[in-house]
């Protein structure tokens, strides 16, 4: 594999980190003698609700529209832990946290279990990891051929990569100039043009930073929807009464908890001088207009909801063009045909929906997430499908297209047939999920639960606050009210509690921790310094 020029050896070594040796020997078999390639492109905190095909409220993305138009769209796909790290160890094992051992952000994930890309590997693909990869610096990303990642979150402008030419586990750090989605999205489009054995079918894993925090657009869209007014969610100004007291104690909101470089009222980092002069002709002025206004109370709330669904936007921008980049390139080169495209992001987020942003809740903005396939002569153009699918399934899946032997333990289904139109009858009616890291950041609380799709039961099951809450989703679809314990929903109730006790027992997960257990003292913890938001306490 040639050198990609973009990299520009700047910093030494790293050093050789810990190879899986042998990884395509071990999953070794005869392959299918025809195999699509398949192009995974992942973001990173994508709402479903900032994507035009899902919905036209906030923004047009007509590239992303695209794989809608000519493949499936999925209405209901759901992550298994709504949170970055743990999303991604589901994506690559097909297995739930308690069974990859990934379990909040910060876990070292264990590249030496079972992943779809080394299965893929064992099976003749040519395999590639481009962008986030965010499960720890530990160790080279295993089963790929060739990957750059970026270090840790990665910064918007100017990233260094972790590069791994030849996928032995060597990695040498890499500077770049650029926007980094632009970066990640050139990366790819250089590796696919210098492919070494186009005889061989590949796996192309191209995973964006954007749009997470601190949302930093491209200096080329940082004009884009300044002149309009971005309408707040019906549930903005949420005062949180009648749900479960967990939901009162979180620090993810709007009003209180971004800080300023969120809003970008301060010194922006990893700009270059030419980049940083063009950043601060535009925010300059918009800061000094703000602070001139001095702004208070929820006029100030409506203030910093503009800049970040703005900011985010931007970002979304940027990824769409890149996708349109990178969709493009395959037309052009003649492989689209014969390639499987799927977007997908590794859990929701929330847009303002409740005076929120971020996500880890099992509540709709979260726990839902985009998922748009394309797949030639497979897919039927422009369908829409309500199965219930999530993340999970993703590593069956392409096992199943490529013929690679999945591990008989994955907890996900191949989406084969469901793309193919011919859903078994036996695909899940019911889908668990568990959130583990509290305490930590934002103070949302652990919690599981079980969705059918109409109806969730989620258990926040800490010591201080061991509480239900049922969520009927045609009646409620904000979610705002408690069901629980309602006696017109005594029988839902029961059904929903004997069938999360099913799943929980099917999956094999292990009973929560005693809370008594806990660390005291976590400063993200109930003993937080509080903060008032409409007469109720906040820790």
């Amino acid at each position: 594999m040639p050198k990609t020029p973009m990299g520009r050896r700047a910093l030494p070594v790293i050093g050789a980190a810990v190879a899986l040796s042998g990884c395509a020997a071990k999953y070794h078999y005869e392959p299918k003698a025809e195999r699509p390639n398949i192009v995974f492109i992942f973001s990173d905190d994508h709402a479903w609700q900032a994507i035009s095909a899902y919905s036209p409220r906030l923004i047009d993305t007509p590239n992303i529209d695209r794989l809608a138009n000519e493949g499936t769209l999925f209405r209901n796909c759901y992550v298994t832990n709504s949170i970055c790290g743990p999303s991604r160890a589901a994506v690559l094992t097909g297995k739930y946290s308690h069974a990859n051992g990934f379990y909040r952000n910060g876990n070292l994930f264990d590249g030496s279990q079972w992943t779809f890309p080394q299965a893929l590997q064992g099976a003749g693909y040519e395999t590639a990891l481009i962008g986030k990869w965010h499960l720890g610096e530990h160790m080279a990303p295993q089963g790929f051929d060739y990957s750059c990642t970026l270090i840790r979150q990665g910064p918007y402008y100017n990233p260094p990569m972790l590069l791994d030419e030849n996928g032995d586990g060597k990695r040498e750090e890499i500077s770049h100039t650029g926007y980094t989605t632009d970066v990640i999205t050139d990366l790819t489009l250089d590796w696919l043009e210098n492919r070494e054995d186009r005889s061989r079918p590949f796996l192309l894993m191209t995973q964006h930073k954007a749009p997470h925090r601190p949302w930093m657009p491209a200096l080329r869209h940082l004009d884009e929807f300044e002149d309009v007014t971005i309408p707040e969610p019906e549930t903005f100004f949420d005062d949180y009464g009648g749900r479960p007291r967990s939901v009162l104690l979180q620090d993810m909101a709007i009003e209180y908890t971004m800080v300023d470089r969120d809003l970008k009222l301060e010194e922006m980092p990893h700009l270059n001088d030419e980049q940083r002069e063009q950043w601060n002709a535009v925010y300059g002025p918009r800061n000094d207009a703000f602070r001139e206004a001095n702004l208070e109370g929820d006029d100030l709330t409506r203030w910093k909801y503009q800049r970040y669904i703005k900011d985010y936007l931007r970002c979304i921008r940027g990824v769409d063009e890149n996708v349109g980049r990178l969709l493009d390139y395959l037309d052009e080169s003649s492989q689209a045909e014969n390639t499987i495209v799927i977007y997908c992001s590794d859990q929701g987020f929330f847009l303002g929906e409740h005076g929120w942003f971020d996500k880890r809740w099992m509540y709709e903005e979260s726990f839902r997430t985009p998922l748009l396939v394309r797949w030639p002569n497979h897919t039927a153009p422009g369908t829409e499908n309500e199965d219930l699918v999530s993340v999970i399934d993703l590593a069956a899946t392409f096992c199943d297209v490529s013929g690679a032997p999945a591990d008989p333990d994955v907890h996900g289904r191949s989406l084969v047939p469901v793309l193919e139109g011919r859903t078994p009858e036996d695909w899940r009616d019911v889908f668990y999920y568990h959130y583990y890291e509290y305490p930590g950041w934002h103070g949302v609380r652990k919690h599981y639960g079980l969705a059918d799709g109409r109806y969730k039961l989620i258990h926040f099951y800490e010591l201080d606050m061991r509480e239900w809450h049922l969520v009927d989703l045609v009646a409620d679809p904000h979610e705002l009210r408690n069901f629980y314990d309602d006696p017109e929903y005594a029988e839902v109730q029961a059904r929903m509690h004997e069938a999360l006790e099913e799943e929980r027992r099917r999956l094999n997960v292990p009973d929560p921790d005693p809370p008594e257990s806990y660390p005291p003292g976590d400063p993200f913890g109930p003993t937080k310094v509080e903060k008032v938001k409409k007469g109720f306490f906040l820790f």
